[in-house]
């Protein structure tokens, strides 16, 4: 890439916002319209932003595509290492993490004859998969608990619903899986895995 980059004259420059708006739309749409819907973690959304834009910024005024596949994988690989190992974040974090760099790379990188709808194309791609992964998650979300029960009536295979149904009232949620794992007949309690969906 020309050395003048930063001149309003050069054609690069102009390139370079135009692919700034790509991957500010996508970043939008993949943080804002996907990743806070479904997980509302606000406190992120600085982050993946400002994250997104610098590493965009960064890439677009390296000199060639290897350079840029290069040091994009390797700054950033260093600096998610000593920057976010003190945290704990999910693997659905850290997934948004590494796409919101992918997709800043992908946005930023000048190849000479690939058009502009096969960016876009990708990003479409990217953003479809996540939307598609988190109704797979938020369906098939299920949380396991170990409850002690007292009931010991409500154990017999015949009761299976009601026993269902009065923990389900009891613990406020839809629990969808009863498996007894212990019985203590003297102290007439039993130890239960419940299994509901998750928020």
């Amino acid at each position: 890439m020309p050395d003048n980059i930063f001149n309003l004259n050069n054609p690069d420059f102009f390139g370079i916002l135009i692919r700034f708006v790509i991957n500010t739309t996508f970043l939008l749409i993949l943080i804002r319209g996907i990743y806070f819907r479904y997980s509302r973690k606000e406190k992120f959304l600085f982050t993946f932003f400002l994250m997104g834009i610098t590493v965009f910024f960064i890439t677009s005024m390296l000199k060639s595509v290897f350079i840029e596949f290069g040091m994009a994988v390797g700054l950033f690989a260093v600096f998610a290492i000593l920057r976010f190992r003190t945290r704990n974040f999910s693997l659905k974090d850290m997934s948004y993490i590494f796409t919101t760099i992918g997709l800043s790379v992908i946005n930023s990188l000048k190849l000479v004859g690939f058009p502009v709808l096969g960016v876009i194309l990708f990003n479409i791609i990217i953003v479809v998969s996540a939307i598609i992964l988190e109704e797979f998650s938020l369906r098939n979300n299920t949380v396991t608990h170990t409850i002690v029960y007292e009931d010991l009536e409500l154990l017999k295979s015949a009761k299976k619903q009601k026993l269902i149904n009065a923990i389900s009232e009891l613990t406020g949620k839809e629990i969808q899986k009863v498996k007894i794992r212990n019985i203590d007949y003297k102290k007439k309690i039993a130890e239960l895995e419940i299994s509901y969906k998750g928020n």
